[in-house]
């Protein structure tokens, strides 16, 4: 290679005096962290030079002169904090030597050296996965930058990696992330009463975290080391429910060819959440308020009587007030839940909640689901904080979910703006004009309507550039004009008559999706 004959003339670029570098600075090592940088080129006066010039700003620096000396250091598991490499040498060039690494261990940056004239190799080397690349000759800052800034991308790779980590653990140990004055209280509060055994009674919206708050409770108990048992009372029919529960023995009824033990024993010295509490018959209220209050029962079809040691927790989504009143929950078995009582506000209430919780979400799915989104988009965040959330954080998970399997499906902002910015704002129900209309025809009618709308409004933005709109839209180009003909719509002058916006009623207010 030629590089230094390239080089010479700038200042003091691969030169040494009397082994000298004449840039050195005293102390500069200190600040710098003890990375280790690989450096691989065919030519042993740019090695020294490399290897002398990275030295003295504080890293550890191996050498290999071809890429095949390379590839076998990294095979045999040298694992350095960035390699800085030639794309032209003998044997394994440059591009090979990336492939291996991306092959072998893809987490290592690489840098490439290139000469001028080498623009197209050096495009190749980027699309495969190169961190960054510098054209002969060029300063000794500017190869500094550059490690220093593949290391930093790293550092934060890492320190990303660290917070999913962290994350994950905060749902497996049932921790609750808020940053909302109330939900901190009600924090403290299962804090206090976790270590004892009384009933604990959760309240809430559907999808506030009443699990994550009962997870929270017997992760900070006594009982953190035995089951946490959970059972939808609402789930299951009567009978199917109370097998459940008290299990049964064999022959108590037909299909029974084994003895199976019931939740309460699984939950045994443990924690058992009754979910749905709400849900549950009277006929099982009074088999489970004899439970709680004398902590034995019998299975179904047996006559031994089992004692039980579990921590029970209930959780509802309904007014067991109203409930009591109406008859149609026991009031005694109400008292006997109602030791503590937990109400957790729903998401609307607390909505400095909401970028907490999409951060968590981002961070433990984006994996999962090989998503590129790196952060959600300051529009649609603002969108999330003015919408309701009536399904609460369970909703606003799926939200998550389904912005990093299609991100270009993250609505159209301006339309979203229009619709969250109205207090109280519903999805717009198209009123029929005939009086004998069915729901189905309602209903077909809305969609086609909003189908058109939407359509219509990604043309408008593409300049009525069909192709490009229907990549957009995510439909064959035959199927946009297959609409576009049913609709009467040619072009944007027709677009008027076909466009006339129904009478809209505002009940609800829509998911902005």
């Amino acid at each position: 290679m030629h590089f230094l004959s390239q080089a010479r003339g700038i200042r003091g670029f691969y030169e040494c005096t009397n082994g000298e570098l004449p840039w050195k600075v005293e102390g500069r090592h200190k600040a710098m962290s003890k990375r280790s940088i690989l450096v691989v080129d065919d030519d042993q006066s740019v090695r020294s030079y490399l290897s002398d010039f990275l030295t003295s700003c504080g890293y550890t620096v191996e050498c290999a002169e071809s890429g095949d000396q390379a590839v076998a250091r990294l095979t045999a598991g040298y694992v350095p904090s960035v390699i800085v490499q030639d794309i032209v040498m003998p044997g394994i060039n440059g591009i090979e030597v990336l492939e291996n690494v991306k092959r072998i261990n893809p987490a290592i940056p690489v840098i490439i050296l290139s000469a001028a004239g080498q623009t197209k190799t050096v495009v190749e080397a980027m699309r495969l996965g190169a961190a960054d690349f510098l054209v002969k000759p060029f300063e000794e800052p500017e190869l500094e930058l550059a490690i220093e800034n593949v290391v930093e991308k790293q550092k934060l790779k890492e320190e990303v990696k660290t917070l999913r980590r962290q994350l994950d653990s905060y749902a497996d140990t049932g921790d609750i992330l808020s940053t909302n004055p109330k939900v901190l209280k009600l924090k403290e509060i299962a804090k206090h009463v976790a270590d004892t055994d009384v009933p604990v009674l959760l309240t809430g919206e559907s999808g506030v975290g009443k699990e994550v708050l009962a997870r929270f409770i017997h992760t900070h108990s006594l009982r953190r080391d035995k089951p946490f048992v959970k059972v939808n009372c609402a789930a299951l029919p009567n009978d199917l429910l109370e097998s459940e529960l008290f299990g049964y023995e064999r022959g108590a009824f037909t299909g029974a060819m084994n003895d199976k033990p019931g939740k309460f024993e699984l939950a045994d010295k443990g924690t058992l959440l009754l979910d749905e509490i709400g849900e549950m018959t009277p006929h099982l209220q009074a088999k489970l308020l004899h439970v709680l209050q004398d902590s034995e029962y019998s299975r179904l079809g047996g006559k031994k009587t089992i004692r039980i040691d579990a921590r029970v927790l209930a959780s509802t989504n309904v007014n067991l007030e109203e409930n009591v009143a109406n008859g149609k929950f026991r009031e005694d078995l109400y008292f006997r839940l109602n030791v503590i009582r937990v109400d957790i506000p729903p998401l609307r209430e607390r909505r400095e909640d909401i970028p907490v919780l999409c951060n968590y979400f981002l961070c433990r799915y984006r994996d999962r689901y090989k998503s590129t989104v790196d952060e959600i988009s300051p529009a649609l965040m603002d969108s999330f904080l003015r919408y309701d959330w009536p399904g609460n954080v369970r909703q606003l998970e799926n939200a998550v979910k389904r912005y990093l399997i299609l991100p270009d499906m993250n609505m159209n902002l301006s339309e979203l703006k229009d619709q969250t910015g109205q207090s109280g704002a519903a999805p717009v129900v198209v009123k029929p004009k005939e009086d004998n209309m069915s729901l189905k025809d309602v209903g077909s009618r809305a969609a086609e309507q909003a189908e058109k709308e939407l359509v219509l409004r990604v043309l408008e933005e593409t300049s009525w550039n069909r192709k490009q709109a229907a990549r957009r839209l995510n439909i064959c180009y035959k199927a946009l004009l297959n609409k576009l003909k049913r609709w009467h719509i040619d072009n944007r002058h027709s677009m008027q008559s076909a466009f006339t916006k129904p009478p809209a009623v505002k009940e609800f207010q829509p998911l902005p999706f």
